[in-house]
């Protein structure tokens, strides 16, 4: 948890949404060079390049949930002991949402090489009962997420000011955590002075 915690907001970019565009973009460029300038291009050759995007994911979550955990869990030890919140329900559900993402990879790579293994492109039929089957555990799965940002949010605030919060308090923080991009460039610098020691600190 500690590499999370005093990694810099740099850092956890390029190894999120860094890694992600990069093998995004190789991947189409690959594609685009050896697919797209042909006169009568296999339809399975673009699958096959699309069975990697499962890896390229399981990097990007790796990095985003390690680094949410390690939030949640980590600045526990600077929260006053009569503060200190109660994770069992956030591990829980955190747990279901890396689960599912693994299961969700497993089935898209499982789809992938079936269908190229068998040479022939899914039904379309066959795609929306895979994806009608799976919209409970995806919902439930939504919750989980929007639940675990909702925690690591008032964990950090709760470490900030060092007192108990309210939605109100910590309202900015779950924003700029749902979108990870730009929040982590205002966040993690914060976490950063929280692990030194340098307190009180102030967002806004």
């Amino acid at each position: 948890m500690n590499l999370f915690l005093k990694a810099k907001h740099w850092q956890i970019f390029l190894l999120t949404y860094g890694i992600m565009f990069l093998g995004q973009l190789i991947l189409m460029s690959y594609v685009i060079v050896n697919v797209g300038i042909q006169e009568e291009a296999n339809p399975l050759e673009i699958f096959e390049f699309f069975s990697y995007f499962p890896l390229i994911m399981l990097i990007f979550m790796g990095i985003l949930f390690g680094w949410q955990w390690s939030v949640a869990v980590g600045l526990q030890e600077f929260i006053p002991e009569e503060i200190k919140m109660k994770l069992t329900r956030f591990k829980v559900f955190f747990i279901y949402s890396v689960g599912y993402m693994l299961s969700f990879m497993a089935l898209f790579y499982i789809m992938f090489q079936g269908t190229l293994v068998n040479e022939m492109i899914p039904e379309s039929e066959l795609m929306v009962g895979y994806f009608a089957a799976i919209i409970s555990f995806h919902l439930l799965a939504m919750f989980s997420t929007f639940h675990s940002l909702y925690i690591v949010a008032k964990t950090f605030k709760t470490a900030e000011l060092q007192r108990e919060v309210h939605f109100s308090d910590f309202v900015g923080e779950f924003f700029l955590l749902w979108f990870f991009p730009i929040g982590i460039w205002l966040i993690q610098p914060k976490i950063n002075k929280l692990i030194k020691g340098e307190l009180p600190i102030k967002l806004y």
